[in-house]
């Protein structure tokens, strides 16, 4: 992998910085060259809040990115605001939990998780967050599973280590479902 970008969105609260942090710790863990560029609105929860996540090989030039590689979408007005802006050929991560529309990208693959649900069955529905974070890893190959596993370690510590067994299973179900996507698309182009 050379370099590749993700833009993660949602409403503040939907834990996209964390699940943002995360990965960028789990690239640097990796040796690669990370940026990590939040952007958030003023209000404590409810606001919009995004983050861009740039991993390379080589040093990055800017952290700005105004045609992402992949999009991780929490809720209907970042699907709505993001999607178009998408590169051809990239990669859609779509919570149906709340974003019950399609991105309208027949140029891009589209991965749809019901992340609350999924990360309600792995134990607590907060988790959803890293429900999409599984997906996007698993459908992108960005970093290693075991890799995101160690930063969910490292990240909830203390009072909130009794966190940790909930967050990695629903990480893991999230990379369930982005690997499922994969093997489809696979099977598509073998036919």
């Amino acid at each position: 992998m050379e370099s590749t970008n993700v833009l993660m969105a949602g409403f503040g609260g939907q834990g996209m910085l964390l699940a943002g942090k995360v990965l960028a710790h789990a690239a640097m863990a990796e040796g690669k060259e990370v940026s990590w560029l939040p952007s958030y609105g003023p209000e404590m929860r409810g606001g919009t809040a995004n983050v861009t996540v740039c991993v390379a090989a080589r040093p990055i030039a800017s952290p700005l990115i105004t045609t992402p590689q992949a999009l991780m979408v929490m809720n209907l007005p970042s699907l709505e605001k993001f999607a178009p802006k998408v590169m051809e050929g990239g990669l859609i991560v779509v919570n149906t939990s709340l974003v019950h529309r399609d991105p309208k990208r027949e140029d891009c693959t589209v991965v749809k998780v019901d992340a609350r649900h999924v990360a309600g069955l792995a134990g607590t529905e907060r988790a959803a967050n890293f429900v999409m974070l599984g997906a996007y890893v698993a459908a992108s190959g960005v970093v290693a599973p075991e890799s995101v596993e160690r930063e969910i370690e490292n990240e909830f510590t203390g009072r909130k280590a009794k966190h940790v067994p909930a967050n990695i299973a629903a990480f893991r179900a999230g990379v369930d479902a982005g690997r499922d996507v994969q093997e489809t698309a696979a099977q598509e182009q073998d036919a």
